[in-house]
């Protein structure tokens, strides 16, 4: 201390000491707090063993075909093995792989160059039963205690999967995308909790003052269905201090994980960019209620003439579904807005894909979803998306319902052109941007050298996805196709075959390739002013006007309509089918020639009503009285030609179910799984359905429902599809559903007809009409015995362009041999019978 310095009040050396004290008890209780949540974290991840076993992955690359041999899944038919470093994995075609040690290069990181298509194999030790949560990013497949998992293939890190620890020695394995693969086993939180690594939320437009809908995944991570007699769960929703809404969500399976929809109330503030919404999972039993987890969301707030967010309920599944709108901004006498309907490419979203636009005075642009950001490649359930967007945002926008428009980029352009080609009457203009023409051209679909009989069948099953095969539909519309010169990801070949094609036939087409530019060029390859100019001029034709009818359908369950023309059943299923018909209204006269058609249906709705119809097809003339109580004349083609007929019936094959099998899993399908078997059985079919589900979910953002047979109620869910997992020996609901079937299924035992295989490790899948509904279909993953359910495990019918017939039987040596396990496939005949179906067995 200086002399010149006064003299310190004694208080405050006091008061100095009390902050520097305080100060240092408040830095060591933080120091305390969180070295204890460290500890609580550790405690929180279960250790993972040093060493792992690596099979070195062979670098080829998957292929989308119904069935593929797969030699590690052959070896667990039995059971987990015995593996050890050294052992060999042969293959069907000879090849020889070993297993090798491979050490963790962190503390849950293991890394090797023959990683990516291989195999990782951890023994995770267990003091106890114990349920985990396993975490793994950017690997193709897993299975726990020989039991199949959702995998994360993309690597966007949602999956967090609740898994059974068993007291003892535990196989994880893993097949890997990538050189790299990072592993956590952690508790869970609680017994249900939320996943909030996955919302789908709508925004929220200033002025609304309502319900919305949003989905957000709850995981169960018990031993037990969710749902009992007594118990049953709901998210409580809140946005803010505003009014809560309470949502009761459907039972979820033991270590499953369920995408549940719920409902929330909303009026936005204007002078708000976010907003919160607050949830929590309540769990109610008797007159008891607990709030067992509760999640923030954030919600953005929208002007309604910005780009924003809506969501819907799917008729797939019952999830919730979302899409992007840019809003139109016409002038107060402008005519009422058109819809640009725009698809996305691999790995993005409709938000970004819709952020991409500016607004336009006469045109909303609407950005469908795929379900997700690589979907199914706008085909099966990415079309059904499409579909359903498109009927959403008319019915919110209400635009002008002759001035819509397709477009889209990349795997979005090829949706364009599957879209474009499938339902010609529906777009006035489409406009492909790097595009690719289809599966069979780009995306890795093979036809085989040599198809055998069945081979040649399986085919046929794909004929949705032969763009080239449908591209003369395209006639009724214009055509802007865009693409840079340089593009290295989608050739421009793809577009210049394309222009060919359209060269040969098509009147209305302009193409552009911009010179050096690549796969994307900025906002311009997918809001392209002269494309949308191009747009404007295009009108759909009022229907009562079209006069002509050329229009070709893969399958009648995919397109059927076209105009006033709908083809409702073909002579050989799933060939292509093409009507080419006149239509003169002041005469009441229809002529023309079919190609493949066994049903056919005129709409009438435009004449005046009273007078009979003259009809003329492929020569033979008929007059057919007028339709009372009716919009539609139907003709069915039999072996002397053409007659006047009747709707169809619930027992004939139409457009409402027609097969294959993948149509089953739509129309809020609902899965249930068999209990009425072995403990090894019902386990082993719990996990099947639990594993569809969840693949469902990551790759479709589905919602499915599965439930046991013992809660099966019939007519609770008389019009939704139902998937059954088991057979009349383990399903108690096989009996109400396939009692009727020419296919039964017990153990040790297949029917079809009158044919009999034998054996223990057989599985079929097949789709029939639902019995007492007039629209639902019921589909099922059958086996004969658990070796024949484990057969089914990695079936890819969640991968686009993969088909199946309506019945396809095939036993464990598919898992060996690939193709060569397949024992019969088919179609059934008309009216569901196999007696005048199509079926070829492999003796």
């Amino acid at each position: 201390m200086r002399n010149s310095d006064p003299p310190i009040n004694p208080a405050i050396w006091r008061s100095r000491y009390i902050r520097v004290i305080t100060a240092l008890i408040t830095l060591l209780f933080l120091a305390l707090i969180l070295d204890f949540r460290s500890d609580v974290q550790a405690q929180d991840e279960i250790p993972l063993p040093e060493e792992a076993l690596l099979l070195p992955g062979t670098g080829g690359r998957g292929t989308r075909s119904a069935i593929s041999a797969d030699p590690i899944q052959a070896q667990r038919l039995d059971g987990i093995p015995s593996v050890k470093a050294g052992d060999i994995v042969k293959s069907g075609d000879g090849a020889e792989r070993k297993w090798e040690t491979l050490k963790r290069t962190d503390a849950n990181v293991w890394k090797h160059d023959r990683l990516p298509g291989g195999y990782l194999r951890l023994e995770v030790k267990s003091g106890k039963d114990r349920v985990a949560m396993l975490e793994v990013a950017g690997h193709l497949h897993t299975l726990v205690n020989g039991e199949p998992r959702v995998a994360d293939p993309y690597g966007n890190g949602m999956v967090k999967v609740p898994v059974l620890l068993r007291n003892g020695t535990n196989e994880l394995l893993l097949q890997a995308r990538n050189r790299e693969l990072a592993v956590r086993l952690r508790l869970p939180p609680s017994e249900m909790f939320f996943n909030t690594s996955d919302p789908t939320v709508p925004d929220l437009i200033v002025g609304d003052d309502r319900e919305y809908w949003a989905a957000l995944p709850v995981v169960n991570a018990t031993m037990e269905h969710s749902n009992s007699s007594i118990t049953h769960w709901s998210v409580r929703a809140r946005v803010g201090d505003g009014k809560a809404v309470e949502t009761p969500i459907a039972s979820i399976v033991p270590l499953g994980i369920f995408k549940a929809p719920f409902r929330f109330h909303a009026k936005a503030d204007a002078g708000s960019e976010k907003a919160q919404l607050n949830l929590e999972l309540i769990r109610s039993s008797g007159d008891s209620m607990k709030v067992v987890a509760t999640a923030e969301l954030s919600l953005r707030v929208r002007q309604p003439a910005q780009e924003h967010m809506r969501t819907l309920i799917s008729n797939v599944d019952g999830s919730v579904q979302y899409y992007s709108v840019v809003p139109a901004n016409p002038g107060k006498d402008d005519p009422r807005p058109g819809l640009t309907l725009t698809l996305h490419g691999a790995g993005v979203e409709a938000r970004g894909q819709a952020a991409c636009y500016a607004p336009k005075s006469w045109t909303h642009v609407v950005a469908a979803t795929n379900r997700r950001p690589f979907g199914f490649d706008w085909e099966d359930w990415g079309r059904l998306d499409a579909l359903e967007v498109l009927e959403a945002a008319e019915r919110e926008l209400k635009p002008d319902p002759r001035r819509r428009w397709l477009t889209g980029h990349s795997m979005g352009g090829h949706g364009t052109w599957h879209l474009g080609v499938t339902f010609p009457d529906k777009f006035a203009a489409i406009g492909p941007s790097a595009g690719w023409i289809s599966m069979f051209t780009y995306a890795g679909m093979r036809r085989p050298d040599n198809p055998d009989p069945i081979a040649q069948l399986l085919q046929r099953c794909s004929s949705a996805s032969e763009t080239l095969a449908l591209v003369q539909n395209t006639r009724m519309q214009g055509i802007y196709v865009l693409h840079g010169d340089k593009d290295d990801n989608v050739p421009v070949q793809q577009a210049r075959t394309m222009k060919q094609v359209l060269e040969k036939f098509h009147t209305n087409m302009t193409y552009h390739e911009q010179p050096g530019a690549g796969h994307w060029w900025g906002n311009d390859c997918v809001d392209w002013k002269p494309m949308f100019e191009f747009f404007h001029k295009h009108t759909l034709p009022d229907p009562a006007a079209v006069t002509v009818v050329d229009f070709t359908t893969a399958s009648p369950a995919v397109s059927a309509d076209c105009h006033w023309a709908r083809i409702e059943a073909q002579s050989k299923f799933l060939e292509t089918s093409h009507v080419k018909i006149d239509h003169d209204p002041i005469k009441r006269s229809y002529r023309g020639t079919t190609q493949n058609v066994a049903r056919l249906s005129l709409s009438v709705a435009h004449l005046p009503a009273g007078e009979p119809i003259a009809v003329e097809l492929d020569g033979r003339k008929l007059t057919v009285a007028w339709p009372q109580g009716q919009h539609r004349v139907w003709l069915n083609r039999n072996d002397d030609g053409w007659a006047a007929g009747g709707p169809t019936q619930a027992i004939q094959k139409g457009p409402a179910r027609y097969g294959p099998f993948k149509e089953a899993f739509r129309n809020r399908m609902i899965f249930v799984h068999g209990t009425k078997g072995t403990p090894a059985e019902t386990a082993a079919l719990l996990a099947k359905a639990r594993f569809d589900a969840e693949t469902f979910w990551y790759r479709g953002n589905g919602a499915v429902e599965v439930i046991p047979d013992v809660q099966f109620d019939a007519g609770k869910t008389k019009d939704r599809n139902v998937i059954l997992y088991g057979n009349t020996d383990t399903n108690s609901a096989w009996g109400p559903l396939f009692g009727d079937s020419p296919v039964q299924v017990q153990n040790g035992a297949i029917r079809i007809g009158q044919r009999e295989v034998k054996g223990d490790d057989l599985a079929c899948l097949f789709i029939r009409p639902r019995p007492g509904s007039d629209i639902a279909s019921v589909g099922a993953v059958a086996a004969t015995g658990i070796k024949g359910i484990r057969a089914t495990h990695r079936l890819p019918v969640f991968v686009s362009g993969v088909a199946y017939p309506d019945c396809f039987l095939f036993s464990s040596e598919a898992l060996a041999t690939g193709a060569k396990g397949i024992r019969a496939a088919g179609f059934f005949g008309p009216d569901w019978s196999v007696e005048r179906g199509e079926f070829i067995w492999r003796e």
